[in-house]
């Protein structure tokens, strides 16, 4: 099992901007295989994975997640090309649908049909990649427009250019397309059971497209802090947990509050986004019990946190990626340093 570390967004790490370099750099130092960087609200991942590539010289740079309505999939194929030839080939594209705050109310998209519209976008975007004309007819996409007399265009792409695709999702059919059309899946705060469970879901996909999964990445990301004080473990966790399960979305949209639900959490998480919902932060995390710490982090003593990256490797993670929450730079390179002692050798 391969460790990546992921960067957050701009603003999580110390106050300087350089402080993800910094962390970044320390990770490669440390073995690691991959950063990764997320769209946050307000920040662009793809600058900041540019800005590290050109201060690292080996380790993996991903986006978990870009969103799909904040750019055309040939923008993101021109996007990731690039990425990928001014880091040498290190650049690993992962993508996601995000949900109707940021698609309805930055982008001015409607928010439906989630699973055609990534179907439609990969299919486009790796038609983009291969350099092939682009030319398409999806039920979200058709490319060039309809009664267009434009001839379809090819991108410019370097010969052997390669940029692996992976998806982010959550419910069973997101599961399923990810095993169908990419070249890996990104499930977040899934415990090691659910990534066990959900490799018949890949696999569904897979057959249903012809595929196998050999050299198919499972890049499980979860919050990660080793602590022996078990209990300041888990309250570390909480307002993170808080802010995911009632703030990232909205009240009828939100994955990770259904992510609860499916691990058997439903009557906490609504507790959690309620409390949340109302502006009641310090009673939304209080919501939070200790049983979903436990379950949908890796949280505490090394001996137990070593136990959990086992089972992660054993639930069949071929990445696992670990966000360390501690507060400064400091703290989280020597989060990484534990987590570096402490993971299973393969």
């Amino acid at each position: 099992m391969r460790l990546g570390c992921t960067l957050g967004s701009l603003g999580g790490v110390g106050s300087e901007p350089a402080a993800y370099v910094e962390l970044a750099k320390h990770a490669e130092r440390q073995g690691y295989e991959s950063v990764w960087s997320a769209e946050g609200f307000g920040t662009d991942p793809v600058s900041l994975l540019a800005w590290i590539a050109g201060q690292t010289a080996r380790i993996g740079l991903g986006t978990a997640v870009m969103q799909l309505s904040s750019r055309s999939p040939v923008t993101a194929a021109m996007t990731a090309a690039t990425l990928a030839q001014i880091s040498g080939g290190r650049f690993k594209l992962g993508l996601g649908p995000s949900g109707p705050k940021v698609v309805e109310g930055w982008h001015g998209q409607t928010y439906d049909r989630p699973l055609t519209r990534t179907r439609d976008y990969v299919a486009v975007l790796r038609m983009a990649l291969a350099g092939q004309p682009v030319q398409y007819a999806g039920q979200t996409i058709t490319l060039p427009v309809a009664g267009s007399d434009v001839a379809p265009m090819p991108m410019h792409v370097p010969a052997q250019l390669t940029v692996p695709v992976y998806l982010a999702g959550l419910g069973p059919k997101s599961i399923e397309l990810a095993g169908e059309v990419a070249d890996g899946w990104l499930p977040v705060h899934c415990p090691p059971e659910f990534v066990a469970a959900s490799r018949a879901r890949l696999s569904a996909g897979a057959e249903r497209a012809g595929r196998s999964l050999a050299g198919f990445d499972v890049a499980a990301m979860t919050f990660a802090v080793v602590e022996e004080d078990l209990e300041l473990a888990r309250d570390t966790m909480r307002p993170l947990l808080a802010l995911y399960l009632g703030g990232m979305g909205t009240r009828g949209a939100n994955f990770y509050y259904r992510l609860a639900g499916r691990l058997g959490f439903g009557a906490a998480a609504t507790a959690v986004q309620e409390a949340y919902l109302l502006g009641c932060l310090d009673e939304a995390a209080a919501a939070v019990p200790d049983q979903l710490v436990d379950t949908m982090t890796v949280a505490g003593p090394p001996e137990r946190v070593r136990a959990r990256l086992a089972a992660y490797r054993d639930a069949g993670a071929s990445t696992l990626i670990v966000a360390p929450v501690s507060p400064s730079l400091p703290e989280r390179c020597e989060q990484l340093e534990w987590i570096t002692e402490l993971a299973p050798d393969d």
